[in-house]
Parts: structure tokens; sequence; C-alpha cells
């Protein structure tokens, strides 16, 4: 994911662009659903998701002919790593807390990439500490609920922070890959690396990696073709002219979309004391982003 050339983070993308990222705040708005209501153990669903995403990328990327430049592969499979990390944290969280909760908290992801910039030596303005204090105020408010109602929800929430932080780092390796390859190279690596980190977790844990019901495999199509197609690439594709910052206030709206989908699909309820956190968590996370630097703080795709 290259740093965008645009000085001014906070001017809106092309009407192209828009469509663009309108589609993708939907197409990563379903997964949450999908995650929930799948039985597909997690690291098998990873597995399959990803590798499915690499294998349709893969043509285009071999037009690029990129293969031998070591500095892109590196950072593309520790990328694909820390990707694998992510998606362990967001699909328990989506396995044992509410999909609104659970990607509430992976929403963090600015605030984690803000503090690790931050102990990296990079400037991080008083505003962006605001936005932090508001946002943990709403996970505090979200974690509390979740307490309240079991601890296995709890444990779901703390998934999807960690999910949150990992994502961050996934983000900072991916944009140093994309410095030599080209967004469907890179996503071909990191895809299929993901994949791979994931399947030996699956295999020694005795988990079925075959076996499953035609539902469960419209369920895999739908998150190659929704989250991870419609969804991480074509927020991947905006990234050499829309600012990140910019990138991270779109992609915001999967909260609000996924708790909608959840609802009238799952019948999930939100309670009462979740949404103001959610309020809480975007609000903060706004405060960031608008008050800082495009080349210091990206977005999680």
């Amino acid at each position: 994911m290259p740093n965008t050339s645009s000085t001014n983070h906070t001017q809106l993308p092309a009407r192209a662009d828009l469509i663009r990222l309108g589609v993708g705040v939907l197409g990563i708005g379903t997964s949450g659903s999908l995650i929930a209501t799948s039985i597909m153990p997690v690291p098998t669903l990873i597995f399959w998701r990803n590798l499915g995403g690499a294998l349709v990328t893969a043509p285009f990327a071999l037009r690029q002919s990129q293969w031998r430049n070591r500095h892109g592969l590196l950072w593309s499979s520790l990328a694909g790593v820390l990707l694998a990390l992510h998606f362990m944290g967001f699909f328990l969280a989506m396995r044992m807390t509410s999909v609104a909760s659970g990607t509430a908290l992976a929403a963090l992801q600015p605030i984690f990439a803000a503090l690790f910039l931050k102990i990296s030596g990079s400037h991080i303005p008083s505003k962006v500490w605001l936005g932090m204090v508001v946002s943990f105020s709403g996970v505090l408010l979200i974690s509390g609920i979740d307490l309240h109602l079991s601890v296995r929800s709890f444990l779901g929430d703390l998934s999807g922070l960690g999910s949150a932080a990992f994502a961050a780092l996934y983000l900072m390796a991916g944009a140093k890959a994309q410095v030599n390859f080209e967004t469907t190279t890179y996503t071909t690596v990191c895809y299929f690396i993901c994949s791979l980190t994931v399947l030996p977790i699956a295999l020694f844990s005795s988990l079925p990696v075959m076996h499953f019901p035609a539902r469960e495999w419209w369920i895999v199509a739908g998150l190659i073709l929704g989250a991870q197609i419609l969804g991480h690439t074509l927020f991947n594709s905006t990234l050499r002219r829309v600012s990140p910052a910019v990138i991270s206030l779109i992609v915001f709206f999967e909260v609000p979309v996924s708790a909608l989908i959840a609802f009238l699909w799952l019948d999930q309820k939100p309670a009462f004391g979740v949404l103001p956190g959610i309020v809480l968590v975007l609000v903060g996370c706004v405060l960031v982003v608008t008050r800082t630097r495009p080349n210091d703080v990206e977005v999680v795709l």
C-alpha cells in the first residue's frame, strides 16, 4: 500500500474513487455476519478466504513480473503473517461477541498505528491523543457491557482489540512492500502467505479442512468476492490517488454497515450501552485521522 502523493488529507476523492470506496465499504461490511454465521473453523475459514483471494489476483500479478524483488517479497511475506494474526483475532471476535462490538473494536487500528509511530519517534499532534482517550472510553463502555453479559463476549472484545493492533502492523509492512511491488503482486503474495500461516494451525489442531456442506463454500465465496476483492482490493486501488486519512474516515462506515447487516440478517440487537460506545470509538478515530499527517498513519484494508 504505497503512500499517497496527496498533501491535502481532507480533500474528498473524485467521483470514480468515491464509487470504489462506497462499494468497498459494503464489501467489507458483509464479512462480520458471514464469519459469525459460518460453522467452518476459524483457521480453515481464513485459509480458504485468503487462498481464494490470492488465486483471483495472481493472474494480474503474473503480468507484472516482479517476483525477483527480494525487498518486496520480504515485506509482503511479513505482511501476510501479520494479516493472519489480524484475521485470527477478528474472526474470533465475530464468533465470541456481537458483530457490532467486534467490528467497532477492530476499527481502533489507526489508534494503534499512531501509538506504534509515536514509539518509533514520529510526532503525534495533541489532538490525536484526545482522540485516543475518547476512543478508549468507547472501548471501556463496549467491553463493560460485554463483560456484564458473559466472559466469552469479553474475550471476544480482547480478540477484536488484538486484531486492531496486528492490522496496524500489517499496514506498516504492506506500505513498505508496495514501494517495490504493484498492488496485485503485493496482495497475491500477502494473501498466499496468510493462508500458509494458518494452515498448520488447522492441521495440527486436527480441524477439518475439506469436507463441509455446500452452504459453507458459498460463505467462503461470499467472503472472497465481498470482503477480499470488492473490499480490500478496491480500497488498495484508490490509495495512489486518495489520502490514507480520507480512506480511514470512509472505512469507519464499516461499523454501522456491519451492525445493520447483523441486525437484519442475524437479529443481533445491540445492547443499550454498545451503540454509545461505538459512537465514541468512531468520534475518537475521526479526531486521530483528521489531525495526523497522511504519511504518518494509514488504515488497514
